[in-house]
């Protein structure tokens, strides 16, 4: 039977191991990894676990408490792979948006290193790369038929 699941085939390793086979797998851990922390930081911002000195007195309808209800809500579903492609769209512009807001200000724009914005810019790319490519295997779209990836 034909391996169907990678469109491009490799060589097999000495040992038959095709490391391709495990892409869907692969990707589903990155989203389910990094969408459990970025999920962190939402509840820390608004529940306080863990806790983060820094956000004790966030209120609700403030940027920061919006921007954590985006980070539960969104990650939550990133997490479970509900609307993936849609729920990573909107975390990539919301960490777009942190990046610009807090970090490039400080100067360096092309440097997150030295702005503080390395983070942010991670996490931008990896859920851009979601919304792209989708949720890989293990994800409630996948099991609803309503993903590509």
């Amino acid at each position: 039977m034909a391996d169907t699941r990678s469109s491009t085939s490799y060589p097999a390793t000495a040992s038959g191991f095709r490391p391709e086979r495990w892409a869907p797998e692969a990707q589903a851990l990155l989203r389910i990894v990094s969408a459990y922390l970025f999920l962190q930081h939402g509840t820390a911002k608004l529940l306080h676990v863990p806790h983060v000195a820094m956000f004790d007195n966030v209120q609700l309808m403030s940027l920061t408490g919006i921007a954590g209800l985006i980070e539960i809500v969104f990650g939550v579903l990133l997490l479970i792979g509900l609307f993936t492609r849609f729920s990573a769209f909107i975390l990539s512009g919301e960490m777009a948006v942190a990046y610009f807001m807090a970090h490039a200000s400080k100067g360096s724009v092309l440097v997150p290193m030295l702005n503080g914005g390395e983070l942010a810019a991670l996490y931008c790319f990896v859920f851009l790369f979601f919304a792209a490519a989708g949720p890989g295997a293990w994800s409630v779209d996948g099991a609803r038929g309503r993903t590509l990836a």
